[in-house]
């Protein structure tokens, strides 16, 4: 953000009230014209008044003199220049007094007033000094031009330094205001651009954490089953070598699949660097980022994502893995859009992955329920078996991000989720999306 009010600030070094030396040198010079014209008109001043010379040039010069503060107490030059008025000098004070007092912030009002005033006591001079002249002879302009003359030289000593004080001043205050304008408007935008940043972090924020749930629920449940099956391998590996080949043939292919599940995703991902690495582009806005990793991991999970169709196989490799699943199915099937379908596949997948880790060979129950405004689906365990039965420990880890991803996915589709021990010892996962989310046929 540029600091327009701040240069407008530190400009103001010109001395005492000037905002820059260059007003303060024209208004010396300014008050030297002034001083030099009212202590000229002193001398004639001093002749008809009686006083002395010096003295009526010392006033003269003092009252000029007042254009130094014409920036700072308008008001008051304009008030000197009524009072000389009668003594006939300061028509320079006048008009530049007038100038600056219409060109202030003053209220109108006051300018009205004190222009009125100067006005009237220029006339009443005028028709006084022209009548003068008339009764001394002078032949100047006869005595039936009299007011007009007087009515011409008031207005023409008061209303043009008013008009254009006037026009000056506003001129000055739209300059200002617009000068402000720019100004919030600047500041606004930086605003702006601050929040678009915090939006763009984010959006990359929320982005890397989908990512990463994507790829835990691909790969979690795999791997968990490979090192499940690698310990029943180890347990039956010298005690029954078929079925120890089962379990290596198994670990391979689950194995397999992981990788190809994870390639696929890390390829959608990188699909776009390598057109942009052929086509240099201009760099992208940072608001882009979030957009770009959503349709990134959308695309990932929408191209060959799982669906309900494939739970019976799901089920299969958990009870391939020693597991005892009982799935049950209610209501009619029906056709779910992809993102609903793989929505309930990822969280029947994380639910048998986490008996798989942490209740290992407990009894199973898999439901999936279709109804009409709704579609829901359970898993629950029963305790876990006591440890000794014979059967190696796999020792799965566990990064504690199973139950948030299935919340998270859940949560987004408008969906409710609940998970929690049950009264006789063991873990209850539930979830049921809205009709809303489900394409009905």
């Amino acid at each position: 953000m540029t600091t327009t009010g701040d240069d407008r600030t530190t400009a103001m070094t010109g001395p005492w009230w000037w905002e820059r030396w260059r007003g303060a040198v024209l208004d010396v010079g300014l008050a030297a014209l002034s001083a030099a014209e009212c202590g000229a008109e002193g001398v004639a001043f001093a002749r008809d008044s009686g006083l002395p010379t010096p003295v009526g040039v010392g006033f003269g010069v003092f009252a000029g003199a007042a254009l130094l503060i014409r920036r700072r107490w308008p008001v008051a030059v304009v008030l000197i220049s009524i009072a000389i008025t009668p003594a006939q000098m300061g028509v320079l004070l006048t008009v530049v007094g007038l100038y600056s007092l219409a060109a202030s912030e003053l209220p109108r009002r006051i300018t009205g007033a004190l222009a009125g005033m100067s006005m009237a006591g220029t006339l009443i001079v005028a028709l006084v000094r022209a009548n003068q002249d008339v009764a001394e002879g002078s032949p100047s302009i006869g005595s039936e031009f009299i007011p007009f003359f007087a009515v011409t030289a008031a207005v023409g000593v008061t209303a043009p330094p008013v008009l254009l004080g006037l026009y000056v001043g506003a001129r000055r205050r739209l300059v200002e205001g617009m000068r402000e304008r720019a100004d919030s408007l600047e500041r606004e935008l930086q605003l702006l651009a601050e929040r678009a940043e915090e939006r763009a972090e984010w959006a990359r924020n929320e982005e890397r954490t989908r990512i990463a749930r994507e790829m835990h629920d691909v790969v979690a449940h795999r791997v968990s089953l490979m090192v499940v099956h690698a310990a029943a391998l180890q347990a039956v590996a010298r005690k029954d070598p078929e079925k120890a080949v089962r379990n290596a043939a198994l670990v391979g292919d689950m194995g397999r699949q992981a990788l190809t599940e994870l390639r696929e995703m890390l390829g959608v991902l990188r699909a776009g660097d390598g057109a942009k690495k052929e086509k240099p582009a201009e760099p992208l806005p940072l608001a882009a980022v979030g957009f770009a990793a959503a349709a990134a991991a959308s695309r990932a999970v929408d191209e060959d994502g799982p669906c309900l169709a494939e739970l019976d196989e799901l089920v299969g490799q958990s009870r391939t893995a020693g597991m005892a699943v009982d799935l049950s199915v209610q209501g009619e099937p029906r056709d779910c859009s992809a993102e609903v379908e793989q929505t309930a596949y990822r969280v029947v997948q994380e639910a048998l992955t986490n008996v798989h880790k942490h209740a290992a060979g407990a009894k199973t129950y898999v439901r999936l329920a279709y109804r009409g405004a709704e579609i829901a689906m359970q898993v629950e365990n029963e305790p876990p078996p006591e440890a000794g039965g014979g059967t190696a420990d796999a020792r799965l880890p566990s990064g504690g991000n199973g139950l948030v991803g299935m919340k998270e996915r859940v949560m987004a589709l408008g969906g409710v989720f609940v998970s929690g021990p049950t009264d006789g010892g063991g873990f209850r996962v539930s979830a049921v999306l809205p009709a809303a989310a489900v394409a009905m046929g």
